[in-house]
C-alpha cells in the first residue's frame, strides 16, 4: 500500500532568491529521496490560475489570442487570469470572463483543479465552464493586447489536438469539457 502522505525529501535550508508582484522564487538545500544532497528551485505563485470556457447558446466558445512574452510567440487560449490566493475562485473566474470577453454567465460549473508544472511550481489552477452568456464590455488590463475569436467547440478541441492551442490549462480544460459535455448530451 502506498502512503501518499509520506514526503521522502528533507529540506535542510531555504532562501528567497527573487520576488515580484506575481511570483516568489526560492532555492532549497535538500536531501533527495536517496539521501543525496542537492538544490531545488521552487516558483511560488501569488495567485491561483483561473481558466474559463464560455459556451454560448449555439455551442460556440470564445478564445483569447495574445502574444506571450515568455514564449516569444502568439498563443490562443481560453479566457484566463489570476485570482488572489485568498479570493473566492468563482468570483475570480467571473471577473476574468468579464474583463477578457465582456461576458457574464448565468451558470458556472467548476470542472477541473490542476497543477501547471508541479516539478518546479506550486501553482494551482481551476477551470470553469460558463454557460448562459450575456454580452457586455471588456476591460482589458494595461499589460494585455487581446483578440477574441468565436469558434465552434469542436474547432477548439481540434485546435488542441493539432497543437494550435498549447497552453496547458486551455488544453486540459477544453478536453475535459468536451468529455463532460458529451456525457451530458448522452443523458
Amino acid at each position: 500500500m502506498i502512503d501518499e502522505t509520506h514526503n521522502p525529501w528533507t529540506t535542510l535550508s531555504s532562501r528567497p532568491v527573487y520576488q515580484n508582484p506575481w511570483i516568489n522564487v526560492r532555492e532549497d538545500q535538500v536531501l533527495n529521496p536517496k539521501g543525496g544532497e542537492g538544490i531545488y528551485g521552487v516558483v511560488s505563485f501569488k495567485n491561483k490560475a483561473i481558466g474559463i470556457i464560455p459556451i454560448d447558446n449555439e455551442g460556440y466558445t470564445y478564445l483569447i489570442g495574445q502574444y506571450r512574452y515568455a514564449l516569444n510567440e502568439y498563443s490562443w487560449e481560453i479566457p484566463m487570469g489570476g485570482g488572489l490566493i485568498e479570493d473566492d475562485i468563482l468570483e475570480s473566474a467571473k471577473r476574468e470572463l468579464k474583463e477578457e470577453t465582456g461576458f457574464t454567465a448565468a451558470k458556472w460549473t467548476n470542472i477541473a483543479r490542476l497543477h501547471t508544472s508541479n516539478s518546479v511550481t506550486d501553482e494551482e489552477g481551476f477551470v470553469f465552464l460558463a454557460q448562459g452568456l450575456t454580452a457586455g464590455d471588456t476591460a482589458f488590463e494595461d499589460t494585455e493586447e487581446l483578440h477574441i475569436k468565436r469558434v465552434s467547440f469542436d474547432e477548439a478541441v481540434q485546435m488542441c489536438m493539432t497543437n494550435k492551442i498549447t497552453d496547458a490549462i486551455s488544453v486540459a480544460g477544453i478536453l475535459k469539457a468536451a468529455f463532460l459535455l458529451q456525457e451530458q448530451s448522452q443523458k
